[in-house]
C-alpha cells in the first residue's frame, strides 16, 4: 500500500472514529476543502476540524474502495445519517510530503433517472 493510499483510507477511518488528532495530522495546515453540490470552500486545518467536529448529527463512515498515486487518492464510501445512508466519493491531492492538501466530496442525492433509456440500462 503506498503512503498516500494509507492515508486516504486512514482519513476515513479517523473520522469515522473521531480521532481528531490523528485525522488533523493527515492535512495540510493549508487544506483547501470543497463540497461542490453546496459550492462551499473550506480553507485551512483548523477551520476544516471545527466543521467535523460542529457536525450536527450522528454520523459514520466506510470505506468501500482507496486508490492513491503520487499526487491524488480517491475512496468510495457508505455514509449513514440517522435512518440515511448512501455512497459517497471524495477526492485527495497530496503534497511531497504526504499531507493531504485538497479534498473534494461528492455526496450524491440518489434520485430516479430520467424515461426512455429503459432498453439500455439495468437498474440495480
Amino acid at each position: 500500500m503506498t503512503d498516500n493510499r494509507r492515508a486516504a483510507a486512514q482519513f476515513i477511518a479517523t473520522l469515522e472514529g473521531r480521532d481528531w488528532d490523528g485525522w488533523a495530522a493527515l492535512l495540510h495546515p493549508d487544506v483547501v476543502y470543497e463540497l461542490p453540490q453546496s459550492r462551499e470552500r473550506i480553507r485551512g486545518r483548523e477551520r476544516y476540524l471545527q466543521f467535523n467536529r460542529d457536525y450536527p448529527s450522528e454520523w459514520h463512515l466506510r470505506a468501500k474502495v482507496v486508490l492513491a498515486d503520487q499526487t491524488d487518492g480517491c475512496v468510495w464510501f457508505d455514509w449513514v445519517v440517522g435512518d440515511e445512508q448512501a455512497e459517497g466519493v471524495v477526492f485527495f491531492s497530496f503534497d511531497g510530503e504526504g499531507l493531504i492538501t485538497r479534498v473534494t466530496d461528492f455526496w450524491p442525492e440518489p434520485y430516479d433517472p430520467p424515461s426512455g433509456r429503459e432498453q439500455l440500462v439495468e437498474r440495480w
